[in-house]
């Protein structure tokens, strides 16, 4: 929490477009202190994208909430609206649960699909979470307007974790909010819960500040990154006009820009593939192999096999080739 924390803070809020940027410990610590604030609770239910890394599921569980899956849309692999409003209307009719809120994941860079997603929120008064930890830098064009990643929703969160587009040298994160409200209450619930006296805790919180060494790292790593970001876009551009015939290569919408956090295709000979660069020497990763309906943590859900059928599909189905601003033939590199 040294004098970097704070100017690091300023610039990603400007960066983000938006009035408050927190810093924290890590992006899961982001999610959880942004349920924090929205008070998400026992009998709420939040909607998840079941295609996504564990942390986002898991933040609604450990606040004794219930994630409530969502297929993906097959084109951009983000939550599928269509699908979102078919699980809300099934939590109301079976009437267990209280609707609380989205939480939307940015997945491979490519925010999800916001407008939608508001539209649905609006009808139904439920509030949206922006996992935006891969899509930070990534931006929707709408109405004249640029909107970028973090700025969506009620409260965004991001991680600064190595393998994010910004990334730090361990862990980090951030919140990001509007709201004047949302942010004070954050801003204490980061730090023990305190009030505006160091030992005066006004609530329960938790202990999630940003090393002042990685702020540093991340000061020098913002000023560069917008160039890193033409550059990821230049290898999207190249590995497009290279494997576009070849593979199932991810798609940008109109109006769209990704972040490229992965560079993720889908196959449904994903093993031969992989084994066939390997023999090159490129690395490949999967991202995501198993979906969250189908972890063993999540079997009190009682979900079944082909509950998700595009989420399930491409959980067998994708991997990721290589993806960062200074690979060899980009941006003079």
């Amino acid at each position: 929490m040294g004098p970097e924390v704070q100017e690091l803070e300023e610039k990603l809020a400007e960066y983000v477009g938006v009035k408050h940027a927190i810093t924290c410990a890590n992006g899961t610590d982001a999610l959880t202190l942004a349920l924090m604030a929205l008070e998400v609770g026992e009998g709420d239910a939040v909607f998840v994208p079941t295609f996504t890394f564990f942390a986002s599921a898991e933040t609604v569980a450990y606040a004794k909430a219930t994630p409530v899956f969502v297929d993906s849309d097959e084109a951009t692999f983000n939550i599928c609206p269509i699908d979102l409003e078919k699980r809300i209307q099934a939590v109301i009719a079976e009437g267990k649960l209280k609707l609380k809120a989205i939480m939307a994941v940015d997945l491979f860079g490519l925010p999800a699909n916001y407008p939608e997603i508001q539209k649905i929120a609006d009808k139904y008064d439920l509030k949206i979470i922006e996992d935006s930890a891969q899509g930070f830098g990534g931006e929707i064009h709408t109405d004249g307007k640029c909107k970028r990643a973090g700025s969506f929703g009620n409260i965004a969160t991001t991680s600064f974790f190595p393998a994010k587009p910004l990334g730090c040298y361990g862990d980090g994160g951030a919140i990001f909010t509007d709201n004047d409200e949302y942010a004070e209450i954050i801003k204490s619930y980061r730090v023990h819960g305190k009030g505006t006296d160091k030992y005066d805790n006004v609530r329960i919180g938790m202990n999630s500040r940003l090393d002042t060494i990685q702020a540093a790292i991340l000061l020098e790593k913002l000023a560069e990154f917008p160039q890193e970001l033409i550059n990821r876009n230049k290898v999207a551009d190249k590995y497009e006009a290279e494997l576009g015939e070849k593979f199932d290569t991810p798609k940008v919408p109109e109006a769209y820009v990704s972040s490229w956090a992965q560079y993720t295709l889908v196959s449904d000979n994903r093993h031969d593939a992989m084994v066939e660069y390997k023999e090159q020497g490129v690395p490949t990763m999967i991202y995501y192999g198993t979906c969250m309906h189908q972890q063993t943590a999540f079997k009190y859900l009682g979900y079944k096999e082909g509950a998700f059928p595009i989420a399930e599909y491409l959980a067998k189905s994708v991997f990721s080739l290589p993806m960062h601003g200074y690979m060899r033939g980009v941006g003079g590199g």
